[in-house]
C-alpha cells in the first residue's frame, strides 16, 4: 500500500533516470530531491543506476587528478584476459 502511495507521487524511472544524472552537475530544488529518495526507496533499478553514476564520476575525478597517464601506464591485460572480453563481448552482440 505504501509503495502503491509513494508510486503515485514519485516521477516514473524514465524521468528519475533524467533527474539522477541532473543532480550530480547542479542542485536540484529540495521537493525534487525528496521525490527522487522516495522513489529510491521503492525502485532499486533507480537507486542502483543512481550508485553507479555516483561511482563512475568518482572514476573520472581520480583520473583526472591522478599522475600518470594511459601512455605511462604499465599496467595492460594478458592476452587471454583480451581474448576472454572480446568473445564476452561478441555473444552478448549476438
Amino acid at each position: 500500500m505504501i509503495t502503491t502511495l509513494l508510486a503515485r507521487i514519485t516521477p516514473p524511472c524514465k524521468d528519475v533516470t533524467h533527474l539522477a544524472s541532473q543532480s550530480l552537475d547542479r542542485p536540484l530544488p529540495w521537493t525534487t530531491r525528496l521525490k527522487l529518495q522516495l522513489h529510491y526507496w521503492i525502485c532499486e533499478g533507480c537507486a542502483q543506476y543512481r550508485r553507479q553514476l555516483v561511482q563512475v564520476r568518482e572514476a573520472l575525478r581520480h583520473m583526472a587528478t591522478s599522475s600518470s597517464t594511459p601512455e605511462q601506464d604499465d599496467s595492460q591485460l594478458s592476452r587471454s584476459a583480451k581474448a576472454r572480453l572480446k568473445d564476452a563481448f561478441r555473444s552478448k552482440t549476438e
